[in-house]
């Protein structure tokens, strides 16, 4: 795991229920069980801080760091993303948004295209994408300051439920989400049992829950939390979130009991 999404992680699964904010040799201590060295932690966060995602302190002799507004705004989007589904049933209409970008903001372009993947838009041509769920407000706003991405909203249905499942393959690979769901459940299932008999204490409860949250959290990025009607049959998608929720309530007494004594001795 790299150090800059370590940090993320635990800010947002274990610091926001600790006052948000950690001393420098805390979160030094904390990453070492990850197996960052010192030196590579205090450079992360230095350039964390220069990008805007980490604010410092000083407090006596020690640095205690922070995140930023623009953090947990990023932490809160990525939560409703993992934590949040979408009601059922669906309504059987689809909520499109065709966009146009000049040839020349290629890195506008790119980033319009990364926030409509993490808000469950799936593409039906280039320039026209959609959703089952009606998320096209929060990417509106997100560019709403730059007059050179124009979208249009548009809010249909399909004609029937085949027509649907039509668009659903087409607009995602949804046979390598499966796959993917298929094999977090592999990776983790023995994981899983430890937890279920009390076996995980200590360091291996703490990194095991946050390496569980990084290996779950691109998976579920890229789902666009489709309704039952249009996923595919044997779907592993259900398993995998119930064995993610499962292991997190199993996995939080330890883990956050070992890294309050570990910050508390830093």
């Amino acid at each position: 795991m790299k150090p800059r999404q370590l940090i993320f992680e635990l800010f947002g699964d274990y610091l926001r229920h600790r006052g948000g904010e950690v001393r420098l040799r805390a979160l030094v201590a904390v990453l070492a069980c990850f197996g960052i060295p010192d030196t590579t932690v205090r450079v992360v966060v230095a350039r964390m801080r220069k990008e805007g995602w980490l604010a410092a302190r000083r407090e006596g002799r020690e640095t205690v760091y922070s995140l930023t507004d623009a953090g947990w705004e990023l932490l809160d989007e990525r939560r409703d993303r993992i934590y949040g589904r979408a009601p059922s049933p669906w309504g059987g209409r689809w909520h499109l948004i065709a966009y146009s970008v000049p040839e020349t903001d290629r890195l506008l372009r790119d980033h319009l295209r990364k926030k409509l993947v993490r808000h469950g838009f799936g593409p039906l041509s280039p320039g026209l994408w959609l959703s089952p769920h009606e998320r096209t407000e929060p990417v509106r706003s997100a560019f709403s300051d730059q007059p050179a991405v124009r979208l249009d909203v548009f809010h249909s249905d399909a004609g029937g439920r085949a027509a649907d499942r039509s668009i659903a393959a087409r607009a995602w690979d949804l046979a390598a989400l499966d796959r993917d769901y298929e094999a977090l459940l592999a990776a983790h299932a023995r994981a899983l049992d430890a937890l279920r008999a009390g076996d995980t204490v200590g360091q291996a409860a703490l990194t095991g829950r946050v390496s569980l949250i990084h290996d779950f959290r691109p998976i579920v990025f890229a789902d666009p939390d489709l309704p039952l009607e249009l996923l595919p049959a044997g779907w592993h998608g259900a398993a995998a979130r119930a064995m993610f929720l499962e292991s997190l309530d199993l996995s939080r007494e330890p883990a956050h009991a070992f890294a309050d004594d570990l910050i508390a001795h830093a």
